[in-house]
């Protein structure tokens, strides 16, 4: 049975940084593209980044290139997102979810080409 578990949310000002941490089992965690997606209050949920199964590569969407950097341990079966120089509008509730599809060569961003999903955390960025 898969199991995702995020942890790390809270409440930051301005300009602070969070870390996220997502903890996996119940899967073949390093054939998997890993992704994070957020969901903010009235809106749909939104593709954050992701991190390649095989080697690691990272994309992230533009809002937060540059200030979101995701990682994995695949021998702990964990994927971080440092988050840094928080914004209000980052505000969210934040999902790892695991690829659906293992070994995937392509870029993984839709909500449907991920088929796991955590409980979610809370960010909160007070201005």
């Amino acid at each position: 049975q898969v199991h995702l578990v995020e942890s790390g949310g809270g409440l930051v000002h301005t300009g602070g940084s969070l870390r996220l941490s997502c903890a996996a089992s119940g899967f073949s965690f390093s054939s998997h593209t890993m992704g994070w997606f957020r969901q903010a209050p009235g809106k749909d949920r939104e593709f954050v980044g992701g991190i390649m199964w095989h080697n690691g590569r990272t994309y992230y969407v533009d809002s937060v290139q540059g200030r979101f950097t995701i990682s994995r341990d695949n021998g702990k079966n964990t994927v971080l997102l440092q988050m840094n120089s928080l914004k209000p509008e980052d505000t969210a509730v934040y999902f790892c979810a695991a690829d659906r599809q293992p070994y995937r060569l392509e870029l993984a961003r839709l909500s449907t080409d991920f088929g796991s999903w955590g409980q979610g955390t809370q960010v909160t960025v007070s201005s």
